[in-house]
């Protein structure tokens, strides 16, 4: 299937929610599919429980069915709360008039608490209902009355009750455990037909430890609805739905409703995208550690007290020329990538100062000094890091990888030279002047300018591709701790 799958879920409605086809709308919203809803019922409840339904007149809810098979292609169907006998005999009418390619029964007759929601007209129409479905949902207290058995007492005794019920209306039953005890969770596709590749498909999944799990088995068959008309494979269509259900059960707390059993997390894996400042300030708290290593380098204490060797300085100095050139042409590919022309501008100008920078080294220092100029092994690495960035066609990720020659940089030369200031600015300092252009407000100021552009693309960036910034920003600035530590190890 091409199209976003249409998917109807026929249930009672839920104010609070959590349920029903609240729960139905936003489960098959998350699975990708578009989602449509017959009332069968209004409820009075909340978190805490409920307190009084009411139940349309079954002809009205029939008007509903047949308004929108009648403008709509529908690829699925769950059916869920139907109240009574009327209305259930309402929708199997219904059914088999139009014959959706996929029709998923959740019979909600057992309430969570125990309690019996359909009487016994209500359960003799539900059972002629059974063999209409592909897939039936039951709980494990559903399974035992839909199979005219006690409650099952372990998991081996539900998968038996299971197939017996596949056996006897011909459709594929999700047998789950999520009422048994003990640390796992595990559900099975049961089916007597070969409609599965075997079966009994177990798929085990751990026990996630929560009060909210209000609307868990509406949500899951509605879901897999969703996910068959989809994937059109039943066991495929549990494997994906599965995990997304424990996350939005693990995630469910982050939503604090209500004062009782809340509602899962449909939406747990669509990310929102941070406030303004919010990924900087992420990226500056990845930066920090590696911040606090340069501090502690031997190279960097010898440069800030005047100590250091001058062939350790000449070696970081022409590493530094080496490095600028590849930096350039990464800046130019990033204001190639860029998505705004203060954005291009921006990295194009960076690109351009970086030359006249290394221009410059050679001009005023390495000009005058005997320097070997052989691509160093640090310097080769954060180049082919900086390339492949920059070659993943990621404007984020290409800019992330940059901004730590920034920042970093920034950050230390800022500490160095409030160092040598504090020590005086002797003029006898072998490397004052070196030092004196960290004090440069251009480059704090292009400093501030990149960060924030950085921000920005990470805000807009997917929770795939701002995991990546983050990876492309780490190795960087690892890279910048080993690039001021190469000198030592050189000499």
């Amino acid at each position: 299937m091409t199209h976003t799958p249409r998917v109807l879920s026929i249930a009672g409605s839920d104010p609070s929610g959590g349920a029903g086809i609240q729960a139905d709308l936003k489960s098959i919203a998350a699975m990708g599919g578009y989602g449509m809803a017959a009332i069968t019922a209004l409820t009075v409840q909340n978190t805490l429980g409920v307190q009084a339904v009411h139940v349309p007149p079954a002809a009205f809810l029939r008007q509903q069915l047949d308004a929108i098979s009648d403008d709509i292609t529908i690829d699925a169907v769950k059916i869920g709360m139907l109240g009574n006998a009327e209305v259930i005999d309402a929708v199997r009418s219904w059914l088999e008039k139009v014959r959706p390619a996929v029709v998923v029964l959740d019979p909600v007759m057992v309430a969570t608490s125990g309690d019996r929601l359909l009487q016994e007209p209500a359960e003799t129409a539900m059972r002629a209902l059974l063999p209409l479905a592909d897939l039936i949902t039951p709980n494990l207290a559903e399974l035992a009355i839909l199979a005219g058995e006690s409650h099952a007492r372990d998991w081996a005794e539900a998968l038996e009750q299971g197939k017996r019920l596949a056996a006897a209306t011909g459709a594929t039953v999700l047998v789950k455990g999520g009422h048994l005890d003990g640390d796992t969770c595990p559900d099975a596709l049961v089916n007597a037909g070969g409609l599965l590749s075997r079966p009994v498909v177990e798929v085990t999944g751990d026990r996630i430890a929560t009060r909210n799990s209000h609307g868990t088995g509406c949500s899951l068959s509605s879901a897999m609805a969703t996910a068959q008309a989809r994937l059109g494979d039943w066991e495929a269509s549990l494997l994906l739905v599965k995990p997304w259900l424990a996350g939005a059960l693990r995630a469910s707390g982050q939503l604090g409703v209500g004062g009782g059993n809340g509602p899962v997390h449909h939406f747990h894996h669509v990310q929102q995208p941070p406030a303004a400042g919010e990924f900087a300030a992420l990226l500056q708290r990845t930066a920090a550690p590696y911040l606090e290593a340069i501090y502690g380098l031997e190279f960097i204490r010898d440069l800030t007290a005047g100590s250091l060797a001058e062939e350790q300085f000449a070696y970081y100095l022409a590493q530094d020329a080496i490095y600028l050139n590849g930096y350039s042409r990464v800046l130019a590919r990033a204001s190639a990538l860029a998505p705004t022309e203060a954005a291009q501008l921006f990295w194009a100008r960076s690109a351009q100062q970086c030359l006249e920078v290394e221009s410059e080294l050679h001009r005023n220092w390495l000009s005058t000094r005997t320097v070997e100029h052989v691509l160093g092994p640090v310097t080769k690495s954060y180049v082919d890091h900086l390339l492949a960035a920059s070659a993943s066609g990621s404007y984020g990720v290409a800019v992330a990888a940059l901004l730590p020659c920034f920042w970093l940089y920034a950050e230390a030369g800022k500490t160095l030279h409030a160092r040598f200031l504090a020590a005086g600015a002797p003029a006898e300092h072998p490397y004052a002047e070196w030092l004196r252009t960290y004090a440069d407000e251009d480059f704090a100021q292009a400093t501030r300018d990149a960060i924030a552009l950085v921000d920005d693309a990470g805000r807009k960036a997917s929770g795939d591709e701002r995991a990546a910034m983050v990876q492309a920003f780490k190795h960087s600035s690892r890279f910048e701790v080993e690039f001021f530590d190469a000198p030592r190890l050189h000499a």
